[in-house]
């Protein structure tokens, strides 16, 4: 079950993110989150309803927290992009969004098959070849990877990996209520950042559109690795939901048209292997 429950919620991030980057492509990144972040509060109030659970100050406590951290890597993450390479950043950011959970999970005491730890092994391998990008004239146009950029990667990937640690913090039995915690820091956060970027909050319709869905995607996904981590071992969890980069590339590749090179197919692959070994694990 939480091999499962992590892989849908990969599935789901990969969604996310391919839908943000299409969107991003006719508004800008922090307008497509003011529009999808605040309906994501809606649809997992709605679902926190349904579930039902008993939440408690330190169970909403860490998920506000953990959506804090999750704001702050997405704002960071993107204006990361948009001044540097992509193909230097992306991996950066995901090794160490899949790496700080798995350390802290085996410094928690978590014990991992032989198995499991090579399909860790495997699916580490994988996170960065799926996000490998080619060297275009886009990304040639931006640039070098500067130190406040890597700076800037760094501080992505790790608040990437505190959101993974903070959630799966949430005591037992508190139902989705901390998730909805979680997306309203990550909410405050990005329109606090919105606004310091003085964006338009004026959205046309198809903006509104595409950030529903991607609403929708974003709380399977904040659900699905939240459960995930309550029912196994977050050194296992975290990194098959990091794996979410394959998904945008695949969704990229069959919906998009764009070519996928060796490295990323290899990664592809490597991300499939993983998957298999974590579930055996």
């Amino acid at each position: 079950m939480p091999v499962a429950l992590a892989s849908t919620s990969a599935v789901a991030y990969g969604i996310s993110d391919y839908l943000g980057g299409v969107a991003s492509r006719r508004a800008r990144a922090l307008r497509v989150v003011s529009v999808a972040y605040p309906v994501s509060i809606v649809l997992v109030g709605v679902a926190a309803l349904v579930a039902g659970g008993s939440p408690t100050p330190a169970g909403l406590g860490w998920g506000l927290a953990s959506g804090l951290a999750s704001g702050a890597a997405v704002w960071t993450f993107y204006v990361a992009l948009s001044r540097g390479p992509m193909s230097v950043i992306s991996p950066i950011t995901a090794v160490l969004a899949a790496a700080g959970p798995l350390a802290f999970g085996l410094a928690a005491g978590e014990r991992p098959g032989s198995a499991a730890m090579a399909g860790m092994a495997v699916a580490l391998v994988a996170t960065v070849l799926v996000s490998l990008e080619g060297v275009d004239g886009s990304s040639a146009a931006h640039g070098r990877l500067t130190a406040s950029l890597l700076v800037m990667s760094v501080v992505s990937g790790s608040a990437f990996a505190a959101f993974f640690v903070l959630l799966s913090r949430v005591p037992a039995g508190e139902g989705l209520w901390p998730v909805a915690a979680s997306r309203v820091g990550a909410t405050v956060m990005l329109l606090a950042a919105a606004v310091a970027a003085r964006e338009s909050f004026r959205f046309p319709r198809r903006l509104i559109a595409i950030g529903v869905v991607i609403a929708v995607f974003d709380a399977i996904a904040n659900g699905a690795f939240y459960f995930a981590s309550q029912a196994g071992m977050l050194s296992l969890v975290s990194v098959i939901a990091a794996l979410y980069p394959a998904f945008t590339v695949a969704l990229a590749v069959t919906h998009g048209g764009e070519r996928m090179r060796a490295v990323q197919l290899a990664g592809l692959g490597l991300a499939g292997v993983a998957i298999v070994l974590l579930t055996l694990g």
